[in-house]
């Protein structure tokens, strides 16, 4: 017999009554991983990871990996922390048209189908199929419609059925994959606006519309029993991750969507964009009904004001002699200017504010850059001067809360644990709000 899904724990615990959910970290950053890996085996907690089809799809994506190499490199990950991959959940993010949209509608389709079909035979068991983007062939100014978007969404799935049943030739006790679907998606990567419009709370009737076309659309797509493996919505609650932090939680603006989850069943809502909500916010969206928080700059974020914090401390302990300093800072700011595709559509303002943004943008575009090998040089010179430990009062300086672990004796004086220590920082807000512990794998 197939082992369930554990994700659909977090449904039957939602519909007994009980707030629990389970924070998604979006990034294929390593050092990132690490620390979410390190807190998770802390925690005895599931980690789920999910892998953007603008990082990793059938071609490298920009990560430079296929599902089965982001597969391979997460096994790598989680045997350097000592977290067995029975404890970890992968899941492929926006699988779809997204990077193939400039592609006519059979073109990009072939190509969302290829990649859907290699994250579903590489182990992934949560897909999140997002067919809400126009391509080519749509006509620019008519909205797309909630049946073009099931339909596509349905094609998808019956891969995604198809490519399970081939990977169950070849390891019968594979998972099954569970499924998310909705068209009321944030943008990957946030807001490219230059000035904040503001956010609508998806309307009651528009995700019930939702929900009954998607369901029609998969029953004449032959998927009744596929339509059991769907879990969760896609909806916006007002929640979203932009340049200046975010668009904060108000539950009073989201009172009838969320009380409308409870009439089903067999759903939970998916937030994406929850990045930099306060930690009682993200318990908020829990106990509201959303059972998975995705988070990605939120996570990437920390990891950068980690290194920086050793760059800062870098410059005073090594003040006499810079050619000893990694100048990491600044390396990776020139990587950033020489080559602004993955930030030009993001950053808006004069060139001075432009500059600020590169550096402590929520939007963490900086992301991007970090595995540009002279970039990676920089972060490991970086390291190698601080392999004996951060002098107590620069790390007091620029990493207090890490002094105070120090100095507690609850966590080792040296770069890498300092820098995950911060990313760890954030993941305990998640934790805090998703009661995740009760989640059984």
């Amino acid at each position: 017999m197939v082992k369930e899904n554990p994700l659909k724990n977090i449904v039957r615990l939602q519909k007994a009554g009980k707030q629990v959910g389970i924070y998604s970290a979006c990034t294929s950053n390593g050092l990132t991983l690490r620390a979410c890996m390190q807190r998770a085996k802390e925690t005895n907690t599931i980690l789920l990871i999910e892998a953007t089809a603008n990082q990793v799809d059938q071609y490298g994506g920009y990560t430079g990996m296929k599902p089965a190499d982001f597969m391979e490199f997460i096994k790598k990950l989680a045997a350097e922390e000592d977290l067995p991959m029975s404890q970890i959940i992968l899941g492929g993010d926006h699988l779809g048209p997204l990077t193939f949209a400039h592609y006519d509608e059979e073109k990009a389709m072939a190509e969302a189908s290829k990649l859907i079909r290699q994250f579903v035979l590489a182990g992934f068991t949560k897909i999140h199929i997002d067919t809400s983007m126009k391509v080519a062939s749509d006509d620019p100014d008519t909205r797309l419609s909630d049946e073009v978007i099931s339909r596509r969404g349905a094609e998808l799935a019956v891969v995604a059925e198809n490519a399970y049943q081939e990977l169950l030739k070849k390891n019968p006790d594979a998972i099954h994959p569970v499924y998310i679907v909705g068209s009321e998606v944030p943008i990957p990567g946030g807001s490219q606006q230059a000035v904040d419009t503001g956010l609508q709370v998806t309307k009651v009737e528009d995700f019930k519309n939702t929900v009954n076309i998607f369901e029609k659309s998969f029953h004449e797509h032959g998927l009744d029993e596929a339509w059991k493996q769907v879990i969760g919505f896609v909806v916006q609650p007002g929640v979203e991750e932009k340049d200046a932090g975010c668009t904060p939680y108000d539950r009073s603006k989201a009172v009838d969507l969320m009380a409308s989850i409870k009439e089903y069943p067999s759903f939970v809502f998916e937030g994406h964009s929850t990045d930099y909500q306060t930690k009682y916010a993200l318990r908020e969206l829990v106990e509201d009904g959303v059972g998975i928080l995705k988070v990605g700059p939120g996570l990437t974020f920390a990891m950068r004001e980690g290194l920086f914090a050793l760059a800062y401390a870098e410059k005073e302990v090594y003040k006499d002699q810079p050619e000893k300093q990694s100048h990491f800072m600044e390396v990776l700011d020139e990587a950033m200017t020489k080559d602004p595709k993955y930030y030009a559509h993001h950053y808006h303002g004069t060139a001075a504010e432009i500059a600020y943004k590169r550096k402590f943008s929520f939007s963490d575009r900086c992301r991007y850059y970090m595995p540009q090998p002279e970039v990676v040089a920089a972060q490991e010179k970086l390291f190698e001067n601080f392999k004996d430990g951060v002098p107590l009062g620069v790390l007091s300086q620029f990493a207090p809360i890490a002094y105070t672990k120090v100095r507690e004796g609850k966590l080792h004086n040296d770069p890498v644990s300092i820098v995950k220590d911060r990313v760890i920082h954030t993941v305990d807000e998640y934790l805090f709000a998703s009661h995740q512990e009760e989640i059984k794998f």
